[in-house]
């Protein structure tokens, strides 16, 4: 068994440290004094995107991503989460289900998302429904030839700076007939109600949109009727297994700025990493990041290689989130812990951090739905896909 990663693995991730290091890092101060970025950052933060050749990394290039498999898609996100104010956002990655659009759905929103020309936002949560999908409110009524779709979604991530989102809606009303659709921001009828304060700092927003009467036609619907569920639930598993990397590059850094810190910080005429009890802290940190690492890998390298089925790759990336973010949640209060006083002062990159990581135990399915996923796939099929190993 060759755990090692192979050269152009490596290569792949030296240049996205240094797409972090070089490009993100520059903005933190900026995002964090500004909530986000002047236009002109912006603007040169994706020419960057661009510039380094990381648009589009989950996509094929026939459609104008870079091709790169879950593995390396892995390692990339690895490396911008160690970015703070999610400035990882800044390179684009449309969503997965775009990948199932006909060939002209294609032609007027993936490619152009790929590109950069446009940009995507998955609208699922509602006031009464976040966990349990199957309680939104959103419905699409067939009128006429068309499709006319209500409802309001909340948190809506990157939705201030989408042009279209990726709407889940229950034809008329029926949870078994869960349907995407893609809707344009500026139809009639979409409203922006509000853009709530969070308590991260994220170089994007997360704003509520209402969808008044808004009027489709059939060639909006992605997938087909009563693919919705499918395909929401292909986008939640990308993104809790990058999710999970990206918080643990983000406890990388944690672990890496505390150790700098602990050795130059100095009380009782010592560095303070000289005392046991910050050592043990540090210890658990590197330990914990080590096994959180190693289990990331693993699934990472599974579903790159398609070892696993559809349900068990579900599963086995909700281990990873839950893992992963809990981790991390651990670490950045240790991280904290050990810079005092100066840990808590905006101006320090851990202590955003620890404002920033706290939501990956929430979106995406909290922790405790992961447990329900690992519990329902312990009672179905028993315990192979978490205490076996692949192959």
């Amino acid at each position: 068994m060759d755990l090692r990663l192979t050269d152009d693995d490596r290569e792949l991730q030296r240049r996205a440290r240094r797409f972090t290091d070089e490009v993100l890092v520059p903005l933190e101060d900026e995002c964090e004094e500004l909530d986000g970025l002047s236009t002109q950052s912006h603007a040169r933060a994706k020419q960057a995107v661009l510039d380094w050749g990381f648009n589009a990394i989950n996509h094929a290039p026939e459609d104008g991503g870079q091709g790169y498999d879950v593995f390396q898609q892995v390692l990339i996100e690895e490396q911008w989460g160690r970015a703070t104010g999610a400035l990882w956002d800044v390179p684009w990655r449309p969503a997965i289900p775009l990948a199932h659009a006909t060939d002209d759905q294609k032609d007027r929103f993936l490619r152009p998302a790929c590109r950069g020309e446009r940009r995507d936002a998955y609208a699922i949560t509602e006031e009464a429904a976040g966990s349990d999908p199957s309680m939104v409110e959103s419905t699409a009524v067939r009128d006429g030839d068309g499709w006319v779709v209500d409802g309001v979604k909340w948190h809506v991530t990157s939705g201030d700076v989408a042009d279209f989102f990726l709407l889940h809606v229950h034809v008329d009303g029926d949870p078994s007939r869960a349907t995407v659709f893609l809707v344009d921001v500026d139809s009639p009828g979409v409203e922006l109600v509000r853009t709530p304060r969070y308590m991260h700092t994220f170089v994007f927003e997360h704003p509520i949109f209402a969808f008044r009467g808004v009027r489709v036609g059939d060639d909006r619907i992605l997938g087909g009727i009563g693919r919705g569920n499918d395909l929401t639930r292909d986008w939640f598993v990308e993104e809790r297994l990058m999710i999970g990397a990206r918080t643990v590059g983000a406890s990388a850094r944690a672990v890496e700025l505390s150790l700098q810190f602990a050795k130059r910080r100095e009380q009782f005429g010592r560095p303070i990493v000289a005392f046991q009890s910050i050592e043990f802290m540090l210890a658990d940190m590197a330990a914990e990041l080590m096994a959180a690492k190693s289990m990331l890998y693993r699934v990472g390298w599974q579903a790159a290689r398609g070892d696993a089925a559809r349900k068990e790759l579900h599963a086995l990336t909700s281990a990873v989130k839950l893992v992963c973010s809990e981790t991390a949640g651990r670490i950045i209060d240790k991280a904290v812990q050990i810079h005092g006083g100066r840990g808590y002062m905006r101006e320090q990159p851990v202590e955003r951090l620890y404002r920033e990581l706290r939501v990956d135990r929430i979106w995406e399915g909290t922790s405790e739905i992961q447990r329900l996923v690992i519990g329902n796939e312990l009672r179905k099929r028993g315990p192979d896909a978490y205490t076996g190993w692949p192959g």
